[in-house]
C-alpha cells in the first residue's frame, strides 16, 4: 500500500532507545533509564484520589471541546500565583498532551509550505510534526556560549517556537531576550509560540512566561513534567482571544476532547503543590550530583542547566557518533541515554542527553556505571 509523503518523518530516537532498554530488561539485565525526559514519581496523591472519587460518580464521557470549565480556571489562577498574570480562562485551552496543542498550534496558525523556526538543538519532535503537516522546519543553531539564546534569521518566517526552560539543554531565556524574540516576530508579521512545559521546574531563578509580555503568541504547556503527570497525556495552550474559537473548531473534529479521566485527575493535581515541590527537590538534588560526577566519566564538556531536568554533552572527545556511543554505553554500561541526533541534526552527531528525572538511587547507580564504562573504556 502507498503512503504519503507527509508520512516521511525521522523517528523520536528516544523512543527506540527506550525500546532497545526494555528489550534487554525482558532478558534480565539491569538498565538505568536517563533517556527519557520522564519522572519516576506517579502522579500526585490528590490528583489520584481525585479520579477514584470520580470514577465512582461519573460516567466520564466526553467533556466539550476547549476542556473542563473548572480545570481552565485552576490554571489560569495558576497564572496569576506563578507570574501576577490575569488570565481569561476563557482563553485556555485543554488538549491531548502537548503534543495535540502543537498539532492544534501549527495547523491553526501555518498555511501549507510555510516556514517555522525551530532551534537546534531544540525538541525533535517539533521539526517531525511540521513536516508532517506540509510546513517546513528552519533550523535555528545555538550555541552554549551564548546560552542557547535563538537569533532570527534573515530569511522569512511564517513564525517561530521556542522552549525555556529548553530540552535538551536546561537553559532558560532571560525576560529581555524573550522579549526581543517576540518582538522581532511581532515586527515581522511572525506567530510566535512559546513552549513552557518545564516551567516550574528551575533552579537558578525564575522561568518568565511569554504571557507576562504579549497577549498576541500561543503558549503551550502540559502536566507531564512539574505535575509528574507524563502517561495521562493532558496539556493545554494559552491562545489570544479571537483565536479561541479557531481552536475550538481545529479541537472538535480532530480530537473531540482531552481524556476525562485525566482532566479530573489535573484538578487534583493543581492542588498539590506541596507534593510537586518536593519532587523539585530530588531533580536539584540529582542535577548536583551529576553536575559533579560526569566529568569523571569523561562528560566534561556541559553547561549547568537553569531548569528542566537533562544535562547536554559535548562527546566530540569520546565520538563522532552519538548513536553508536549511546548503543555502547546501553550495552555495556547498562545506562540508556539519549543521542544527541535527535535534537540536532546537524551537529548531534558528538552530542548526548542524559536525563535525571529518576530517583537519586536510581541517578547515583547510573553515574557509578558511567564511570566505570569510562574507566574500563580507557584502559
Amino acid at each position: 500500500m502507498r503512503s504519503a509523503r507527509r508520512a516521511e518523518v525521522d523517528p523520536f530516537i528516544v523512543m527506540d532507545v527506550m525500546e532497545a532498554a526494555r528489550a534487554q530488561e525482558a532478558e534480565g539485565r539491569s538498565v538505568i533509564h536517563m533517556e527519557v525526559g520522564q519522572p519516576g514519581t506517579p502522579a500526585p496523591k490528590a490528583a489520584r484520589q481525585a479520579l477514584a472519587d470520580a470514577m465512582d460518580q461519573d460516567a466520564l464521557g466526553y467533556t466539550v471541546a476547549l476542556g473542563l470549565p473548572d480545570l481552565r480556571r485552576g490554571i489560569a489562577e495558576l497564572y496569576r500565583d506563578w507570574y501576577n498574570v490575569d488570565l481569561d480562562p476563557e482563553r485556555v485551552v485543554i488538549t491531548a498532551g502537548s503534543s495535540a496543542a502543537f498539532i492544534l498550534a501549527f495547523t491553526a496558525l501555518f498555511d501549507a509550505g510555510a516556514k517555522v523556526g525551530v532551534t537546534e538543538p531544540g525538541y525533535p519532535s517539533y521539526r517531525q510534526i511540521l513536516k508532517a503537516l506540509d510546513l517546513v522546519p528552519v533550523g535555528l543553531p545555538t550555541h552554549v556560549d551564548a546560552r542557547h539564546v535563538p537569533h532570527l534569521p534573515d530569511e522569512d518566517l511564517a513564525g517561530l517556537i521556542v522552549a525555556s526552560p529548553a530540552n535538551p539543554t536546561g537553559t532558560m531565556l532571560s525576560k529581555a531576550d524573550l522579549s526581543q524574540l517576540i518582538a522581532d516576530c511581532q515586527a515581522r508579521g511572525s506567530s510566535f509560540i512559546s513552549d513552557e512545559i518545564y516551567h516550574g521546574v528551575q533552579y537558578e531563578g525564575r522561568a518568565v512566561s511569554a504571557l507576562e509580555i504579549s497577549d498576541d503568541l500561543y503558549v503551550i504547556n502540559s502536566f507531564s513534567k512539574y505535575f509528574s503527570m507524563t502517561g495521562w497525556r493532558l496539556g493545554w495552550m494559552v491562545v489570544p482571544p479571537d483565536h479561541v474559537r479557531i481552536i475550538e473548531r481545529l479541537a472538535q473534529n480532530m480530537f473531540i476532547c482531552a481524556p476525562h479521566a485525566a482532566q479530573v485527575a489535573a484538578l487534583g493535581a493543581l492542588q498539590a503543590r506541596d507534593e510537586t515541590e518536593a519532587m523539585l527537590s530530588v531533580y536539584r538534588a540529582n542535577r548536583d550530583i551529576l553536575l559533579e560526577g560526569l566529568p569523571k566519566a569523561g562528560f566534561d564538556k556541559i553547561a549547568p542547566p537553569d531548569g528542566a531536568f537533562y544535562i547536554y554533552a559535548d562527546v566530540s572527545d569520546l565520538t563522532d557518533d552519538s548513536r553508536v556511543l549511546a548503543s555502547d554505553i546501553l550495552q555495556n554500561a547498562g545506562v540508556a541515554v539519549t543521542p544527541g541526533l535527535d535534537f540536532d541534526p546537524v551537529r548531534g552527531h558528538q552530542t548526548l542527553r542524559f536525563s535525571y528525572a529518576r530517583s537519586t538511587d536510581d541517578i547515583r547507580e547510573g553515574l557509578a556505571r558511567l564511570q566505570a564504562w569510562y574507566k574500563a573504556r580507557a584502559e
